[in-house]
């Protein structure tokens, strides 16, 4: 379905750690309409998946996905980047046809 980079895998383990939740806890991996360009990536570290979720184990990281943002999600890395402009997470989707400078909304 999806891949995270090392850095990405790394930084959310940490902000799981840092929350303090428990086991079965991970990453809400979300595509919600909206954004500049139509869709946006939401990102939400949660105690655990919703009943219709799929779950996947991304590098040691539960993944939660619901139905509508899988169909979005199919090849799609996550990363984590610190640049002079700030730092965050970054999705290189190649099913998307276009997107706008922010980096979290784009076109399909």
């Amino acid at each position: 379905m999806m891949t995270m980079t090392v850095t990405a895998v790394a930084k959310v383990q940490d902000f799981i750690q840092e929350h303090g939740v428990q086991t079965e806890a991970g990453l809400r991996v979300a595509v919600l309409p909206g954004g500049c360009s139509g869709f946006q990536y939401g990102l939400n570290v949660e105690d655990g998946p919703e009943s219709d979720d799929e779950v996947v184990d991304v590098q040691g990281v539960k993944v939660f996905v619901d139905p509508f943002s899988a169909q979005y999600l199919e090849g799609v890395e996550i990363d984590y980047v610190t640049s002079f402009m700030g730092q965050g997470f970054t999705f290189k989707n190649p099913s998307s046809s276009g997107g706008c400078g922010c980096g979290s909304s784009f076109t399909v």
